[in-house]
């Protein structure tokens, strides 16, 4: 009877197998089936798909017309995964270069289908809404492909889902509110795409989600509040975006965060301080905002932190000094902000920091002791700020640094050789600051150097040999110092180099042909030195040069038709040599060039038929020898006698009107013997018409001028000054000059004529929009006098001490007179060689253009300084307007029109002469406990000037910046006021956000937030 039993269950349980095997054969067919289907749609049959295909059958019995010849197992195949059942359940095919669309995929076919991975593919169209039938569905990864359209709401249906990966494809629209369905995700990325519209509120119901990625998209609106509601987050990525408004305060719930990037975004408002409460983060990403607002002191207690990026936002107040307690952190991104005060003395106290920016702010003092010595740096941002120290003794030697720059700042001292032993350094630099003295050779150790820019500041002597070993330089800049002697020919070896700037230095003897061989070059300025002879023809194989600049020096010869091989050439400056001859016909090859200037040579012939020839302005053509061409600037060529077609005439002529001259010479020698034996020792200066203006005669031109002024009538009197008067005067050429007619008071005044030459020799050489032109001048018996451009609205002065044309002085247009004047100043005093001090800047030489645009004038009493030279012996200069050291002192530089420039700043601002106001600051009456000065306690719009209205919140920082200029300016100490490379340099750079134009801001207040402390 058992057995019996035992044969029964056997029986019963074979054919229960063979249904089941019969169903799992049907259930794989089906499956296989769509598979091969879908594959058959691919666009790329890859090999990783081979084992996608039928088996011939093993069954040697008789079947039937029904039973398959050949079977699929999918369960064998690439990428495929079966349950115990033999259904598949897991798909991954990540990375395996498909390529096609979902169309073919019959999602109803997989009911068993839990784990999908189709990323790193090339799979695009959109996402079926069929995708949905999956309900079995826990993992979906579609990452990192080309899928576009948008996110079907239809997957809000698979309940399931714990991970949802659609990230790195080109899926647009908006977020489907039905994801918040998914109340089982536990990851979620859907970043880099191009999804727009607001942030569901609906996530916040996915209290499971440890991830949320929703970076690098179009989103736009507010961060909702209910992301608090994800207590178990440990990622939330919400950067380049345009999200906009405050960061919510909900976010201090986040309690197990780790990451928190809001970074590239619009958000504003203050950095809340429940951040703080996120005492499990590692890394803080808020950088690239519109943040207001001081760091909130909470953000000490983040001691996990080991990043912290707070850059380009509007942040302010000082640096927490708790941050610097922090012995995890290795990033600190703080840059771009309005930060003032000192850096936390324990920035690096951990020792592990590695990036430190804290460039473009309003910092101040010496640099931290913990970072002199912090060795674990690599890469360092301190620019732009008001540090200060000696240079040589605040750094030591950084074996992993790669970067740092310290440039416009106010360090002093000289270069430490300790920055040879930096090994791993790339870029170094230094630029605008007051460094002096040598370079170090040592710097010639550091060979993995690329940039080192070391411009503007004092530095001296000659470039050392040693610099050749720095074969990996890709940009040199040592422009703006005092460095002198011969470009070493070891910089042969620099032939890596793409940018070389040497310009404005001492550098003489000939232009190296050496730097031909440069052939990587696509920049090279070697402008304002002493380079003489001819510019080498090698110089026509630097075919990837774009800019070349060889003005303000002695090069002399002919232009080398060789130049015309820089077909890459778009911006050539040669003015200001003393180049002659012909412009190669070359140059007509040079189809890449734009903007030439070859202003001030002895070119002479017809220009080339080169577009940036025939568009180049007047100024970058004029005061050549013979120049023509098409241009309405020049004469016709078929106008002058060019000298390859009158050789034969010449070599005839010459020596006839050489023997004439000769005679002619020995004539008037005799008669001025004569006449000097006539009337004893005295020597007539002016006996003759000295004049030089452009191609003119000066006869005609005396005559022209004295015609055109009635002979100096009163009537064409526009101005009065202390050597001379100013007269209008219309040429029969329809152009206005102005006219200064000096007053001599007997041929032998001597300091008459030295102040006119003076003159003649500071602005001869002369080109700066922000600079009166001089066109020439004329010495004679009867009068003597410069022309000048006439410039449209006269003094600044006259504008101001009239009502209704004050009116016209915007705030802006004020701004930009202050601008242009310190502009101006700053290329006398530091583009000029050698410097020039105009000693008598005010309001009444200060012109305006028809545009406003300021214009420095009268440099009667100007004098190129020489370091050697005596101390001038005559107070010069206007009243009112007259640095205070030169009460009790006659010695004359730079720092005295600093000074006069401050005062008339403050009568911009004010609208009228300050009256004591400088004085007062001159005796330390600004001192934030003074009280000898009430205005000082007024409100910045108490002192504006009332007439206009107050300025508007877009301009009210620049104004305020002026005034911090002004008053650093007015130092009662020469040496603490600043240069005016600095002034310039911040007006063009610095901008001042203001909530409050109104806010109250005391002349203390003022000198102790302006940066210039030290000249």
């Amino acid at each position: 009877m058992r057995s019996c039993y035992c044969l029964i269950f056997l029986y019963v349980h074979l054919l229960s197998s063979q249904n089941y095997f019969i169903f799992a054969s049907a259930r794989s067919t089906t499956e296989a089936q769509a598979l091969l289907k879908w594959k058959s749609s691919l666009q790329n049959q890859t090999q990783l798909l081979n084992s996608w295909m039928y088996l011939p059958s093993t069954n040697n019995a008789t079947t039937t017309s029904s039973t398959p010849k050949a079977i699929a197992n999918p369960c064998i195949w690439t990428g495929i995964s079966c349950n115990a059942a033999g259904s598949v359940n897991r798909i991954n095919l990540t990375n395996s270069s498909i390529q096609g669309t979902l169309h073919e995929f019959s999602f109803l076919s997989f009911p068993n289908l839990m784990y999908l991975n189709l990323s790193s593919n090339k799979l695009f169209d959109v996402i079926p809404p069929g995708i949905s039938s999956l309900s079995k569905l826990i993992y979906l990864d579609l990452s990192v492909n080309q899928f576009s359209g948008e996110i079907p709401p239809e997957i809000g249906l698979l309940r399931s889902l714990t991970f949802l990966y659609l990230d790195r494809n080109n899926i647009s629209g908006t977020t489907p509110m039905e994801i918040g369905n998914l109340k089982s995700l536990v990851g979620l990325q859907l970043s880099t795409n191009h999804l727009s519209g607001s942030i569901p509120t609906t996530l916040g119901i996915l209290t499971n989600l440890t991830t949320l990625y929703l970076h690098s998209n179009n989103l736009s609106g507010t961060i909702p509040m209910e992301i608090g509601n994800l207590k178990s987050l440990v990622g939330l990525d919400l950067s380049t975006n345009q999200l906009s408004g405050s960061i919510p305060t909900t976010l201090g719930d986040l309690t197990n965060l780790n990451i928190l990037y809001l970074h590239s975004n619009n958000l504003s408002g203050t950095i809340p301080m429940e951040i703080g409460n996120l005492k499990s983060l590692l890394d803080l990403r808020l950088s690239t905002n519109q943040l207001s607002g001081p760091i909130p002191t909470t953000l000490e207690n983040l001691t996990n932190l080991t990043i912290l990026s707070l850059f380009s936002n509007n942040l302010s107040g000082t640096i927490p000094t708790g941050i610097g307690n922090n012995q995890k952190l290795i990033k600190l991104f703080l840059g771009s902000n309005q930060f003032s005060g000192y850096l936390p003395q324990n920035i690096c106290q951990g020792g592990s920091l590695t990036h430190f920016t804290a460039g473009n702010n309003h910092l101040i003092g010496p640099i931290p002791k913990s970072l002199e010595t912090c060795t674990s740096l690599f890469r360092v941002r301190l620019d732009g700020n008001q540090f200060t120290g000696n240079i040589s003794k605040h750094f030591g030697v950084y074996p992993n640094l790669n970067f740092i720059d310290l440039s416009h700042n106010r360090f002093y001292g000289e270069l430490s050789k300790n920055w040879g032993l930096c090994q791993n350094l790339a870029a170094l630099r230094f630029a605008v600051n007051n460094l002096s003295g040598p370079l170090p050779p040592e710097i010639g150790n550091a060979t993995r150097i690329q940039e080192l820019d070391l411009s503007s500041n004092q530095l001296e002597g000659a470039i050392p040999k040693e610099f050749e070993r720095l074969t990996s330089l890709l940009k040199l800049k040592l422009d703006g110092n005092q460095l002198s002697g011969r470009v070493p020919s070891e910089f042969r070896s620099l032939t890596d180099l793409e940018y070389l700037d040497l310009s404005a230095n001492k550098f003489d003897d000939s232009i190296p042909s050496f730097v031909g061989d440069l052939l990587k070059l696509n920049y090279l300025n070697l402008s304002n030195n002493k380079f003489s002879q001819a510019i080498p023809f090698q110089l026509g194989k630097l075919f990837h040069l774009s800019q070349l600049d060889l003005s303000f020096n002695a090069v002399e010869g002919q232009i080398p038709s060789d130049i015309g091989n820089m077909q890459s050439l778009e911006i050539l400056n040669i003015s200001h040599n003393n180049i002659s001859g012909f412009i190669p016909t070359s140059f007509e090859n040079m189809r890449g060039l734009s903007n030439v200037d070859i202003s001030n040579n002895d070119l002479e012939g017809s220009l080339p038929n080169n577009k940036a020839f025939q568009a180049a302005t007047q100024e970058a053509l004029q005061w050549n020898k013979g120049l023509c061409g098409s241009t309405r600037f020049l004469q016709p060529c078929n106008k002058q006698i060019l000298k390859k077609d009158h050789k034969l005439v010449f070599m005839i002529i010459f020596p006839i009107l050489g023997a004439s001259a000769l005679l002619a010479c020995i004539f008037t020698l005799v008669a001025k013997r004569k006449k000097k034996h006539q009337h004893g020792e005295k020597t007539n200066m002016n006996d003759e018409i000295s004049f030089s203006i452009l191609k003119f005669d000066g006869k005609t031109m005396f005559e022209e001028i004295v015609r055109a002024t009635e002979d100096f009538d009163p009537m064409y009197c526009i101005g009065q000054g202390e050597h001379g008067s100013v007269y209008k005067a219309t040429l029969s050429s329809t152009y206005t000059v102005a006219v200064k007619k000096l007053h001599l008071l007997c041929d032998e005044d001597k300091n008459i004529q030295k102040a006119f030459l003076n003159e003649i020799r500071a602005l001869i050489e002369m080109r700066h929009r922000n600079i009166v032109k001089l066109y020439g001048f004329c010495s004679h018996r009867l009068h003597s006098f410069l022309v000048y451009d006439y410039v449209e609205k006269g003094s600044l002065a006259t504008m101001l001490s009239k009502d209704e044309e004050a009116k016209e002085l915007g705030w802006s247009k004020r701004v930009n007179i202050v601008k242009g004047v310190a502009h101006a100043l700053c290329y006398m005093h530091h583009d000029c060689l050698p410097p020039i001090v105009h000693r008598d800047i005010s309001s009444k030489n200060i012109l305006l253009d028809d545009e406003c645009e300021a214009c420095v004038s009268d440099f009667g009493t100007a004098k190129f300084l020489n370091p050697d030279s005596d101390n001038w012996s005559a107070l010069a200069g206007t009243y009112g307007y007259v640095a205070p050291e030169l009460a009790y002192t006659m010695e004359v530089n730079e720092k005295c029109d600093v000074y006069s420039f401050g005062v008339v700043t403050l009568e911009t601002v004010m609208g009228r002469h300050p009256g004591d106001l400088p004085s007062s600051l001159s005796s330390g009456a600004c001192s934030s406990s003074s009280t000898a000065l009430p205005a000082h306690q007024l409100p910045v719009v108490d002192v504006l000037d009332q007439r206009i209205s107050p300025p508007t919140r877009e301009v009210a920082g620049e104004v305020v910046s002026v005034l911090k200029v002004a008053f650093a300016c007015l130092n009662s100490s020469p040496q603490a006021r600043p240069t005016m490379k600095q002034v310039s340099q911040h007006l063009s750079t610095k901008r001042l956000h203001l909530s409050d134009p109104t806010a109250m801001i005391t002349c203390g207040e003022l000198l102790a937030s302006n940066g210039f402390t030290a000249s």
